[in-house]
């Protein structure tokens, strides 16, 4: 006989007690107040009962985001002026002391809002999940705002270490023309004698770029009648032992200080004004950059990829002064599409083992060619602090701050162009007995076709696109000019 049982009622759950549902809202409204504190500061404040300090909160929250909007507004309108405003010392002074009281404010809004949400009516995990919850977003914020106020620091300090200002910022012709100039820096600048000495020629509208490279050992250079050093060298720099040669005018110029009052440094003075006359430019800024600020950039940007036709010794060279040896340490390359830290990269740019000065030339301007078309915003945002620290050992540059984005506007325009260039080097000029004349009217005749090439139009349709007999017989050598472009690359 079969015996059926019904099934047993299940044990339905008994509800929970007033007090745990009760404590149950209080945590949720709590992580609710924590919550809205995080979206808007104030907010809690405001509807858990102390609406002084939430209409307060409130209302510096919104005119941070009305400024912020403002300034993107700026950005897209009038990017130069927006950049400038920003990048000055005051503006940043106040902006790193704004982001550590806002950050600690509000931070002090997550503590303020776990009180309101009255602890003693939350259960034992109530206890702990509120406060803990508190703590970290406040510590977030906390550490956020130290972060900030540490990046705005570091900006402070690249702007006022660096953009000393002085320079001329009207163009000429068009153009903006940037000296720059490489050396080793020390605390002691006078026996300083600049190794590198490039003329980048920018087109006032287009970005497009030109670059001028002139030797370090040309001689006779000439000193244009405003120089001070006119009268000691009125026929151009020139001595009878050969030693006068265009890198040690920044020496000779801070020797005799005297003839230039009132300057900060009449070394890059006189240089500027010695190669802009060489060249016929008018020189609007300088950048003295020393080799170990340059291999630091490299490092703090990740390094540059480019293509290395021959291998490149590390180290070697004789001291001219005792006649020491130094070994070969390694190469760098050959190869294409070589990725390049800093070390070897400056290895690569300075090297004079087995090479000339002018094939050292062509490699100095690769790296910069590398470097303006891998240095992406991206990067920059990304690694700022390295990149900031990297740029203090920079020493020296009169470009103002005001002028540091129409720059900025300018390199985001000329990165997507071909990158001309000039070597002024044997056979195209004789250092020992230079053409001035002939110098000249290169560099006239590079940048005309420069600016023919910015319109495509005019450079199809005309043959006014095309460069004078002057210029084109340097275009035959990839070492003398050139665009970039072709010349760094393994082919």
């Amino acid at each position: 006989m079969t015996v059926t049982t019904s099934p047993r009622p299940q044990a339905q759950t008994p509800p929970p007690p007033a007090q745990a549902r009760s404590q149950g809202i209080a945590l949720r409204r709590g992580l609710t107040l924590l919550g809205m504190t995080l979206v808007v500061p104030g907010s809690a404040q405001l509807v858990g009962g102390n609406e002084r300090l939430g209409r307060t909160a409130v209302r510096i929250w919104f005119t941070l985001i009305a400024l912020a909007v403002l300034f993107v507004v700026l950005l897209l309108t009038a990017r130069a002026f927006a950049i400038g405003l920003y990048a000055n010392p005051i503006t940043l002074t106040v902006l790193r002391w704004a982001a550590l009281a806002l950050g600690l404010g509000w931070a002090l809004l997550f503590v303020n809002a776990w009180r309101i949400a009255n602890p003693s009516a939350l259960g034992t995990a109530g206890k702990w999940i509120l406060p803990t919850v508190a703590f970290a977003l406040a510590l977030a914020v906390g550490w956020g705002s130290w972060t900030v106020s540490n990046a705005f620091e570091a900006q402070r300090r690249l702007v006022g270490n660096v953009f000393g200002g002085g320079g001329k910022a009207e163009t000429s012709a068009g153009r903006y023309n940037v000296l720059l100039l490489g050396g080793d820096a020390g605390a002691d600048r006078e026996g300083l004698r600049p190794d590198t000495m490039i003329v980048a020629s920018i087109d006032a509208d287009t970005g497009r770029t030109v670059l001028f490279s002139l030797p370090r050992n040309l001689q006779w250079a000439p000193f244009p009648d405003s120089s001070p050093l006119k009268k000691l060298y009125p026929n151009g720099y020139w001595c009878k032992d050969q030693s006068c040669l265009l890198n040690a005018v920044y020496t000779l110029a801070m020797n005799h200080k005297n003839l230039y009052p009132g300057v900060k440094n009449p070394g890059v003075q006189a240089t500027k004004e010695v190669v802009g006359n060489i060249l016929g430019l008018d020189i609007n800024y300088y950048a003295l950059v020393d080799l170990k600020g340059f291999q630091a950039l490299i490092d703090a940007v990740g390094g540059i990829t480019l293509d290395v036709a021959r291998k490149v010794p590390i180290g070697g060279g004789t001291d001219l002064t005792t006649g020491k040896k130094y070994p070969i340490k390694g190469y760098v390359g050959p190869g294409k599409n070589l990725h390049l830290d800093g070390y070897n990269a400056l290895w690569f740019a300075r090297s004079r083992e087995g090479s000339t000065d002018y094939e050292r030339m062509s490699r100095q301007k690769c790296v910069l060619n590398a470097m303006v078309k891998q240095l992406n915003p991206t990067t920059v945002l990304t690694k700022f602090q390295d990149i900031a620290k990297a740029g203090e050992e920079i020493v020296s540059t009169d470009l103002p701050t005001s002028q540091i984005g129409t720059m900025l506007d300018l390199a985001a325009k000329g990165r997507s162009l071909p990158l001309s260039s000039v070597n002024f080097a044997p056979p195209l000029i004789r250092p020992v007995k230079p053409d001035f004349p002939r110098i000249r009217q290169i560099v006239a005749d590079k940048l005309q076709a420069s600016e023919n090439a910015s319109d495509t139009s005019v450079a199809s349709a005309s043959p006014s696109g095309s460069s004078s007999p002057a210029a084109s017989t340097p275009a035959k050598s990839k070492t003398q000019t050139d665009d970039l472009d072709t010349v760094c690359t393994v082919s």
